[in-house]
C-alpha cells in the first residue's frame, strides 16, 4: 500500500472516528471477506453490476474498453462487445432487460442486449461519465465531482442532483456506484475506503474501510489499481467488490452500522 493512493480523503477520516463526535458522525465498518474469486488481472474495471442473475462488468482505456460478462467461479469471460476505440468505457448498471454504460469524456450512454451484450442504443449526457447505478426508477451518475446527477433511464434527461457531505463538507472524487437497499455506495477515487450515501440528503452516513483488503492485493507499486467495481445481488444479498487490474473478486459482508 502507498499513501499517494489516498492522502486527500483521509484528512476526513480523523473527523469521522475522533473523541466525542457528533451524533451524525459516520459509522466506520470493516468488512470480513465471505469468498474469493479469480478476476481478470488485465480489466481495467469501470463498472461492476449483478444483473438478472449473472455479472456484468465495464472495462476502461481507449482502444481497449468493453462491456463483458463473467462467470464469477472462474473469472472467464462469458460474452464481450467492445466499446468504439476512441471512447473510455466507465459505469455501468442494468436497466430492465439491458443494461446502460457510460463514457468518461464522450459524453454517450450505450444501451446493451441482455446475455448477448449487443448495442441497441445510446443516449447524450453533458459532463464525465465516472460512475452508475439504478436507484428505483432513476438512474444515478458520478462524475468525480461532490454532486451525484439522476437521470431518466429512457431519455437520460436529469431529474434531480444530490449534493454529497461527508462531515458537513463536500465530498468528491466519487467513482463506481452500487445502490444497495436504497443506499448508494460509492468507490472514492484513489483510497481504500467506500461511501454510503442517503440518497434523500447527500450525506455519508457509513465509511468503509478496504485497507486490511487493498493490502491482500499487495500491488502498491501500481498507483492505478485502485479499488474500484461493486456489485450487489439483491436476491442473495451478496456484495461483490474489485478494483482496476486486480486479480481478485471478493465477496463481502458488512457489519450493521
Amino acid at each position: 500500500m502507498t499513501v499517494r493512493w489516498f492522502p486527500l480523503f483521509l484528512l476526513a477520516i480523523p473527523a469521522a472516528v475522533a473523541a466525542d463526535p457528533p451524533p451524525a458522525t459516520p459509522a466506520v465498518l470493516i468488512p470480513v471477506v465471505v469468498a474469493r474469486f479469480p478476476h481478470d488481472r488485465a480489466a481495467f474495471t469501470e463498472g461492476l453490476v449483478w444483473h438478472h442473475g449473472k455479472m456484468y462488468e465495464s472495462v476502461g482505456l481507449e482502444g481497449r474498453s468493453d462491456v463483458r460478462c463473467v462467470d464469477i467461479a472462474t473469472g472467464r469471460v462469458q460474452a464481450r462487445s467492445t466499446i468504439p476505440a476512441d471512447m473510455f468505457g466507465e459505469g455501468l448498471t442494468g436497466w430492465k432487460d439491458g443494461l446502460v454504460s457510460l463514457t468518461w469524456h464522450g459524453g454517450i450512454a450505450y444501451r446493451w442486449s441482455g446475455a448477448r451484450l449487443k448495442r441497441v442504443g445510446s443516449m447524450r449526457y453533458r459532463g464525465e461519465g465516472w460512475g452508475l447505478t439504478t436507484l428505483g426508477d432513476s438512474l444515478v451518475r458520478s462524475d468525480g465531482s461532490s454532486t451525484l446527477t439522476v437521470h431518466d433511464p429512457a431519455t437520460f434527461a436529469v431529474r434531480r442532483r444530490i449534493a454529497v457531505t461527508l462531515n458537513g463538507k463536500p465530498l468528491d472524487q466519487l467513482n463506481e456506484l452500487e445502490a444497495v437497499d436504497g443506499a448508494i455506495l460509492a468507490n472514492v477515487w484513489r483510497s481504500p475506503f467506500i461511501v454510503r450515501i442517503d440518497p434523500a440528503s447527500g450525506r455519508v452516513n457509513a465509511i468503509i474501510d478496504l485497507r486490511a483488503i487493498v493490502g491482500e492485493i499487495g500491488i502498491a507499486d501500481d498507483i492505478e489499481a485502485v479499488a474500484n467495481g461493486i456489485a450487489w445481488d439483491a436476491a442473495r444479498r451478496r456484495l461483490f467488490i474489485t478494483g482496476k487490474r486486480w486479480p481478485t473478486l471478493f465477496e463481502i459482508k458488512l457489519p450493521a452500522g
